[in-house]
């Protein structure tokens, strides 16, 4: 009996050590969880942004890696759905054991993670535009504050253009709200009458155009000068840029400056009736620089097709990936809290030829770029802030956000500290 004996101790003791192998193996690698919808009404959006991630990750590894060891990304595809993204969070981060996420892109999946987020104590970097009134400590917004775009799309309109009367069309959700609610009390605080401002939301993946577009062509037929600032998101815009066509609204009638239309949803459109229509973004891809020319090659080399285009949120990834690296470079380690603390500052390269710092409320340092649509779906600047601008987390034009600041290091560390009081109103946002 004693050889059995022996040989069932050894056969534990070779499953003892490959469970101990498998777990050398696993700690060998750092994992980096990209959480972008591959499908339903936001793919067309945010695939992009997970081959981004793929690509970054790729060439992060060809320099060695991050602290000696490779990074491993972990892909999963919430579907658009906005309560899964908070499922697929906190698998990712529980099972996976990911040292940080890269993902979102509707300011709802953001708003579903975040409490998993500042449950498990893990890191977001968040690359899309978004409304502000937000600051917490485990999310880092790479994309635009409403101070960042929105605003001064509407001082570009405003100023440039002569616009008087004002379309705020956007998809029925957090983003488009809020940011029209900032946007409506800034136009008043200028002198803008109510009946000058017509407001509208939509579905996610609305088709039907046909009254809407009708209503915005009344509504511009009135002796002033109109304009659409349009928050609409995923796939509506296209046929919302097409039924505009087919009312024949151009530019020079009506000009729609749009918040989340970039190259890559011009791609799947013609875009010859659009021409002059606007964006407001702090990206480009027709910005000349030499890291955007290098950008691109790399970007079309990865993903093998000398057509593919660039766009904001893409830079925003890049932006917030390299910050990541630095600051793991900085700390020693992927600690979360480690890691939040010394990411304040971090000052990167973006790609317009300028640089980007990370911010004590965790947001980052852009230019702001109007860019006018030309018929090979590029984007033409016509106009740019002259230096970068900081984002704010709390809007100066809502009343209960304009005594608010926050700031994330030492004493404060407070997302939402009220000027006037004294006091930080709760622990994050």
């Amino acid at each position: 009996m004693k050889p059995v004996k022996s040989a069932k101790l050894a056969l534990l003791a070779a499953g003892f050590s490959l469970t101990l192998s498998a777990a050398a193996v696993a700690e060998e690698t750092i994992k980096v969880g990209i959480l972008h919808s591959l499908s339903g009404t936001m793919a067309i959006s945010e695939t992009t942004l997970k081959d981004t991630m793929l690509m970054l990750i790729e060439e992060q590894n060809k320099k060695g890696g991050l602290l000696g060891k490779k990074l491993e990304p972990v892909v999963v595809d919430p579907a658009s759905n906005w309560p899964l993204f908070a499922e697929k969070a906190r698998e990712m981060i529980s099972k996976d054991k990911v040292s940080a996420v890269f993902g979102c892109w509707t300011s709802v999946s953001r708003k579903s993670v975040l409490p998993v987020f500042e449950e498990l104590n893990s890191l977001l970097f968040y690359p899309v535009q978004y409304e502000g009134e937000e600051s917490s400590k485990n999310v880092f917004y790479t994309g635009a504050a409403p101070n960042q775009q929105a605003v001064p799309a509407v001082d570009y309109l405003m100023n440039e253009l002569g616009v008087e009367r004002w379309v705020l069309a956007g998809t029925d959700y957090v983003y488009p709200r809020t940011t029209n609610k900032i946007l409506e009390a800034y136009l008043k605080a200028k002198g803008v009458a109510d009946e000058d401002i017509l407001i509208n939301y939509t579905p996610f993946g609305h088709s039907d155009w046909q009254s809407i577009v009708a209503d915005i062509k009344k509504f511009g037929s009135a002796g002033k000068k109109t304009a659409v600032v349009s928050t609409i998101n995923g796939d509506a815009n296209v046929p919302f840029y097409k039924e505009l066509g087919n009312q024949g609204i151009s530019a020079e009638d009506i000009p729609v400056v749009a918040f989340s239309v970039g190259e890559e949803e011009l791609s799947g459109i013609d875009t010859k009736p659009l021409v002059g229509h606007l964006a407001a973004w702090n990206y480009f891809m027709s910005v000349d620089a030499e890291a955007n020319d290098t950008f691109i090659q790399s970007w079309q080399e990865f993903i093998n097709n000398d057509k593919r285009v660039t766009n904001d949120p893409m830079e925003a990834h890049y932006i917030g990936f390299n910050m990541w690296v630095e600051a793991v470079k900085k700390a020693g380690t992927t600690d979360p809290d480690k890691v939040q603390q010394a990411i304040i500052g971090v000052t990167v390269p973006n790609l317009t030829g300028g640089y980007a710092t990370m911010m004590p409320n965790h947001h980052i340092t852009k230019p702001v770029l109007i860019g006018e649509i030309q018929d090979d779906g590029q984007f033409q600047v016509v106009w740019n802030t002259p230096s970068t601008v900081m984002g704010d987390a709390w809007s100066d034009y809502l009343e209960g956000s304009k005594n608010l600041t926050a700031d994330w290091t030492a004493p404060l560390m407070c997302g939402n500290y009220n000027t006037q009081t004294g006091k930080c109103s709760g622990q994050n946002f």
